[in-house]
């Protein structure tokens, strides 16, 4: 089954987004030009969520991907709520009191983000009461907290993550009259969700990252090359502190079964993910929601079993881990994105291939084939697809597709190959996921002018 060039690009395209972020007389005030985001899905339905808005009670932008597991309802959940309770972490005193006043009064609220949204990113309408309850509880409780200080970026994007897993786990228990929302709630805290958020303040950026998703820096070398610059740590068992933390967390008596087969109780890849209250509630709690639950929830496997040598939950936490790195004008994108990315491509020919594309610049590197056989015709055939890539125009109008392009259609000589593209596109669905995850990728574009300007200032 073969794929033609318009149809392999129709599928690449299906779910692009871009944006440009506004320029105000003329002048770009933001270190922000723009993004483009695009996903691929292998799972059906897709099990990645993304989300990109900009804050409007304070300054900044805030981007994330969200790789959802054991479906997709803990990731679009987390994808739609989480940018709130970090704005709301954000917010001065003065505009919570104001915005908790509007809804006393039933005025009409001050809008707190802007969301930059694919029409397929959609909203759960029917919970968005019991999400805006839960949303005003945290901000009434941050009112009545009120220290005076400043809010600290840092401290706001771990109480936020943890806050609304919290809520997340809290819903559940309670459950909801309303027999859609009850399950809803139940299906969103069965199943799981990895996140990494980047909030750009001026040349301020703040990632916090939960799991396995992953933050690369591009930043261009003054020879003009690219190099890369990891912004997060994944949290599973080949990283050593994470495993660390873990045994920390638990009786010596548990060593050896915390992590097996490199997975949480030899289970879970990530070791700190959103939902997943298998990993979190105790077996008593666990059977009691479980048995008071909608019957759909019974019939779920997922639910029923107890993970093998649970002793001492928590196993799993949603706090998330966070970098502040200070933008310079070298630093010239960010690219945000699943693992379904990381275990096909490596961070330095991501720089390089989304570097190029953006500047339009190829930097020739000898032709390496790497210890391959090659005949003088199929040399000839790699120096020509060189030449052909250097003279067209790029087919992508969306750094994000050019990568997942790449990703999915890379030969061995690193360049994009049309029939193994088709092929690894053409796969049914129950076949897709044995080849690759899904992939959510946003690529952000800098300004380096206004970095450089403000770097100036200081």
């Amino acid at each position: 089954f073969y794929l033609t060039p318009p149809q392999v690009n129709s599928i690449l395209k299906a779910n692009e987004y871009s944006f440009k972020v506004p320029e105000f007389d003329g002048k770009n005030v933001s270190s922000v030009l723009g993004f483009d985001s695009n996903q691929l899905p292998a799972n059906a339905p897709i099990e990645d969520r993304r989300s990109a808005a900009t804050c409007l009670q304070t300054r900044g932008m805030l981007l994330g991907v969200f790789d959802g597991h054991a479906g997709c309802a803990c990731a679009q959940a987390v994808s739609e709520r989480l940018f709130y309770y970090i704005a709301v972490s954000l917010l001065p005193h003065e505009t919570l009191l104001e915005i908790e006043n509007a809804v006393e009064s039933g005025r009409a609220l001050l809008p707190i983000l802007q969301w930059h949204k694919h029409p397929n990113d959609y909203f759960s309408k029917e919970a968005s009461k019991l999400y805006f309850n839960s949303l005003r509880t945290y901000w009434q409780e941050l009112i009545d907290l009120n220290s005076g200080e400043t809010t600290d970026v840092k401290e706001a994007l771990i109480n936020a993550f943890k806050r609304l897993d919290n809520d997340i786990s809290l819903e559940a228990q309670v459950g909801d009259p309303n027999s859609f929302l009850n399950y809803l709630v139940l299906r969103v805290a069965f199943s799981g969700a990895t996140a990494c958020v980047a909030h750009v303040d001026g040349v301020d950026l703040h990632i916090a990252n939960t799991g396995d998703s992953r933050a690369m820096l591009g930043v261009q070398e003054e020879d003009g090359s690219w190099s890369a610059l990891n912004l997060s740590y994944d949290h599973n068992a080949q990283n050593e502190h994470e495993v660390e933390r873990v045994k920390m967390e638990h009786p010596k008596s548990e060593e050896k079964s915390l992590v097996k087969q490199d997975r949480l109780l030899g289970l879970l890849m990530p070791f700190r993910a959103f939902g997943d209250v298998k990993f979190k509630w105790s077996i008593e709690l666990q059977k009691r929601v479980v048995e008071s639950g909608p019957d759909q929830l019974n019939d779920n496997e997922y639910t029923k079993f107890i993970p093998p040598n649970y002793h001492t939950p928590p196993y799993l936490t949603a706090e998330p881990e966070v970098i502040h790195h200070r933008l310079r004008p070298q630093d010239k994108f960010l690219v945000l994105a699943t693992d379904g990315l990381w275990e096909t491509m490596h961070r330095q020919d991501v720089a390089r291939i989304v570097g190029e594309y953006l500047t339009g610049v190829h930097h020739q590197q000898p032709i390496a084939v790497g210890g391959y056989k090659v005949t003088l015709g199929q040399m000839h055939g790699l120096l020509a697809e060189r030449r052909a890539r250097i003279s067209s125009v790029f087919e992508d109008q969306n750094a994000a597709t050019h990568l997942i392009r790449h990703a999915v259609g890379n030969n061995e000589f690193g360049t994009v190959d049309h029939e193994r593209l088709s092929k690894m596109l053409s796969l049914p669905e129950e076949l897709a996921r044995m080849y690759r995850d899904d992939m959510t990728i946003i690529v952000v574009q800098f300004n380096s002018h206004v970095i450089g300007a403000c770097q100036n200032e200081e």
